[in-house]
C-alpha cells in the first residue's frame, strides 16, 4: 500500500504531517509506516495500491472521478467558507494597487492549467465579472507564483487560501505582496484511496486523528476536521478553459 498527503507539504510542517500520518495509520490498524515522498502526483493518485492521498478538485472531477474513491475533505476553518470548501486569495505587490479594480489585463501567474485556485477559479471569477488576462506565466507552484509576484515578474496570482496562509506564515518575501480580493469558494482539496476500496474506515480513521491531533499540530497544520462533501458537488463545479499558454511570458 502507498499514501501521500504532498498538496500542503512544507519543511516547517513535515513533522507535524507524519505525526497526522502516525495517528491516521493507528486509528485504521494498517497502512504503510511512512507517507510517500513521490514526486510524480498523478503516480501517487492513480496507483492501484493506493491507501490515501489528496488531490486537487480540477483533477479530481477532470480526470479521476471515475478511477478512485473519494473519501472527505480536510476543513481548514477558512474565513468566508464553509467547512470543508476554500477559495483563492489574489495576492499583489504591497507597494501597488490595492484593489483587484485596478488591473486592466494583469500579467498573471499560475502554478499550474490542472489547478483549481491558481487557474480554474480565477479564471472563472474573471469571466464573470468581465475581467481578463494579460500575459500568463506558468511556475510550477503557488509558492513560486507568489514569489514571481513579489519580485515583479507577474502582477497577480491567485493562491489556495489555505496555502498563502503558510507562505504569510513562513516565507520571508510575503511581506512584500498583500490581498486584494478573493475568488468565490470551491469545495476543497479532496482525499482519495484506490478505486473500489471502501472509504468508511478510511474517513473515521482521519477524522479520529485530526482530533486527536496536540493543539500543536493541528495549529501548524491548519486543521479543523473532517467534511463529506459529496463528488456530484465537486463535479458541479465548471471546467475552465485552457489557458492561452501561446501568451505564456517566459
Amino acid at each position: 500500500m502507498i499514501a501521500g498527503l504532498p498538496m500542503y507539504g512544507r519543511p516547517e510542517t513535515a513533522d507535524s504531517t507524519a505525526r497526522l500520518w502516525s495517528a491516521i495509520r493507528d486509528a485504521l490498524g494498517a497502512g504503510p509506516e511512512a507517507l510517500s515522498d513521490a514526486e510524480d502526483l498523478w503516480t501517487l493518485w492513480e496507483a492501484p495500491d493506493l491507501l490515501l492521498a489528496q488531490t486537487c478538485g480540477l483533477p479530481f472531477r477532470a480526470y479521476l472521478t471515475d478511477r478512485v474513491t473519494l473519501v472527505g475533505t480536510p476543513d481548514f476553518g477558512l474565513p468566508g467558507c464553509a467547512p470543508g470548501w476554500y477559495r483563492s486569495v489574489y495576492v499583489a505587490r504591497a507597494d501597488g494597487p490595492d484593489r483587484l479594480d485596478a488591473f486592466r489585463a494583469p500579467r498573471f501567474a499560475l502554478n499550474e492549467p490542472l489547478s483549481q485556485s491558481g487557474w480554474a477559479a480565477p479564471a472563472a471569477h474573471f469571466a464573470a465579472t468581465g475581467r481578463s488576462f494579460g500575459p500568463l506565466t506558468v511556475t510550477g507552484s503557488h509558492a513560486a507564483s507568489a514569489r514571481a509576484v513579489a519580485e515583479g515578474a507577474a502582477d497577480l496570482a491567485a493562491l489556495d487560501a489555505q496555502t498563502w496562509r503558510l507562505i504569510a506564515r513562513h516565507d520571508a518575501f510575503a511581506t512584500g505582496l498583500r490581498v486584494i480580493g478573493t475568488t468565490p469558494p470551491s469545495p476543497g482539496l479532496p482525499l482519495i484511496t484506490a478505486k473500489g476500496r471502501d472509504p468508511e474506515p478510511l474517513a473515521r480513521a482521519v477524522a479520529a486523528a485530526i482530533a486527536a491531533l496536540a493543539p500543536a499540530d493541528r495549529a501548524a497544520l491548519g486543521l479543523r476536521g473532517l467534511v463529506r462533501i459529496p463528488a456530484a458537488v465537486y463535479l458541479a463545479m465548471p471546467l475552465p478553459p485552457a489557458p492561452a499558454l501561446d501568451r505564456t511570458a517566459a
